[in-house]
């Protein structure tokens, strides 16, 4: 019965319950809800990622693959660049990108400037599948935000630029 009952929390429920726990131990109320805010919204948005992929038939480590190549801002990219990007081992990431290849989402080709490296890019399935892993999440994203005028999302965005720039300043101190 305790499962039953713990299960049928809301979202919310469990947020405000997880806020009053950290506050309780002595954290601050106000960084609190920010962070359980973002942390809750976080691991809902990556349940629905973790089934949209699989419907997609793609796994995490494929889909950071597929993202890294996209956003490179057409430039190919070393396997050692998508290891250190997808933070696994350079042979993971071999093992990972042959399979892609048989695919057909990715192509390997030498580097014309340095003939012992291999560049990596996406073909146009790979494109075609990044496209509309994007279309669908967008509408789910959109769903999210939906309870927020245009100008409080961009208010949002803005005020969580700001806190992505602060982790800069934190890492390097």
């Amino acid at each position: 019965m305790a499962a039953r009952k713990k299960a049928a929390r809301s979202v919310r429920e469990q947020y405000q319950e997880a806020v009053a726990s950290y506050v309780a131990a002595g954290g601050d109320e106000s960084v609190q809800r920010v962070i359980t805010a973002v942390n809750s919204l976080s691991r809902k948005l990556d349940q629905w990622y973790t089934r949209q992929l699989a419907d997609l038939d793609l796994s995490h480590g494929e889909w950071s693959v597929i993202a890294v190549l996209a956003t490179s801002e057409g430039r190919p990219v070393t396997p050692s660049q998508l290891a250190d990007a997808s933070n696994v081992a350079a042979s993971s990431m071999t093992h990972r990108l042959d399979k892609m290849t048989e695919r057909g989402l990715v192509r390997r080709s030498p580097d014309p400037e340095n003939r012992t490296r291999v560049l990596v890019e996406l073909t146009t399935q790979g494109w075609e599948l990044f496209e509309a892993a994007v279309r669908e999440a967008n509408v789910v994203e959109s769903d999210v935000l939906a309870g927020l005028k245009r100008e409080e999302r961009d208010q949002l965005a803005a005020l969580l630029e700001v806190v992505i720039s602060g982790l800069d300043e934190i890492e390097t101190a």
